[in-house]
C-alpha cells in the first residue's frame, strides 16, 4: 500500500522537476484544454484573463512544490539516524516520530534553500507571460514600446524585483535566526 504513494510521488516529483517551466506553461494552458473535456469548458466559461492567471497558480504551484518536497526529503534524510531511533524508544509511532521529532529539525534545516526557492517563485512568475498573462515584464515592456524610456521601464521592473527578493531574504533570515538549533545549519554552539 505505501509502495503505491511513495512510486506516485516519486513520479510525481521526477515529473515535475524535470520538465522545464516554460514547456509547463504551454502544457497547462494549450495542450490540456485541448485534450480534456471538461477544462476545455472551464476555459471557455470563465474569462481569458481569469484562466491565465488559474493556469498560472496551478503550474507554479506544482512546479515549486515539486522542488520543495525535495528539499523537504534531503532535510530529513541529512538527520542522523539516532532521532528516529530515539523517537521510536521513547514510544512514539513512527508517523508520530515524524512528526514531532524529524519534521520539526528538518524544516529548520532546509530554511535557507525555502528562501532560495521563495525568490525564484518570484522570479519564475515572469515566465507566465508566456501565456498571456499580464504581469510585472508584460507591463514593463508595454511602458517601454508607450514611452520609449525602455531603461527606466526595466530599471523599475528590476528594482521591484529586487525589492521583493531583498524582502523575502529578509524575513527569511529572521525565520532562520528565531529557529536555529545550535549545532545545527547557522545555529549558535
Amino acid at each position: 500500500r505505501h509502495r503505491f504513494w511513495v512510486m506516485l510521488g516519486n513520479g510525481y516529483v521526477e515529473l515535475f522537476r524535470n520538465i522545464p517551466l516554460l514547456v509547463q506553461f504551454f502544457l497547462w494552458y494549450f495542450v490540456l484544454p485541448s485534450v480534456i473535456p471538461p477544462l476545455k469548458r472551464f476555459a471557455n466559461a470563465v474569462d481569458p484573463s481569469t484562466f491565465q492567471i488559474i493556469t498560472a497558480i496551478v503550474c507554479l504551484g506544482l512546479f515549486t512544490a515539486a522542488r520543495i518536497a525535495e528539499q523537504v526529503k534531503s532535510g530529513i534524510q541529512s538527520l542522523p539516524r539516532g532521532q528516529t531511533y530515539a523517537g521510536l524508544a521513547l514510544g512514539l509511532t513512527p508517523t508520530q516520530t515524524y512528526r514531532y521529532v524529524l519534521l520539526p529539525m528538518a524544516y529548520r534545516i532546509i530554511i535557507p534553500p525555502l528562501t532560495s526557492e521563495s525568490m525564484n517563485l518570484v522570479k519564475n512568475s515572469a515566465v507566465a507571460y508566456s501565456i498571456g498573462l499580464t504581469e510585472l515584464f508584460f507591463r514593463t515592456r508595454e511602458m517601454g514600446e508607450m514611452t520609449f524610456r525602455y531603461f527606466a521601464a526595466f530599471g523599475a521592473a528590476t528594482v521591484l524585483y529586487v525589492a521583493v527578493a531583498f524582502s523575502i531574504n529578509r524575513i527569511m533570515a529572521r525565520v532562520e535566526r528565531a529557529t536555529a538549533v545550535p549545532g545545527y545549519m547557522g545555529g549558535s554552539k
